[in-house]
């Protein structure tokens, strides 16, 4: 009986290590995840670029009907 308790006391320390060594991983990539998603590259891809005008819906039509326009003429 002595040899199963030590048996399982070193299994649940190992466990426990494994364990601590996980949530040490996890820590560390949450940690550099949350410094590469500060934001910087979001704000260099949106450089150049501007808001869509209030016309947009005006330009999907116009699209819209080249489209027509074109399978009407292809029937």
């Amino acid at each position: 009986m002595g040899l199963f308790l030590n048996q399982q006391d070193r299994r649940s320390e190992l466990q426990e290590k494994i364990a601590a060594d996980l949530q040490e991983k996890a820590r560390q990539n949450s940690l550099r995840e949350g410094a590469a998603m500060d934001g910087v590259d979001d704000i260099k891809y949106l450089e150049g670029t501007k808001q869509t005008t209030s016309l947009a819906w005006a330009w999907i039509v116009v699209v819209f009907l080249a489209i027509g326009v074109v399978l009407l003429f292809l029937m």
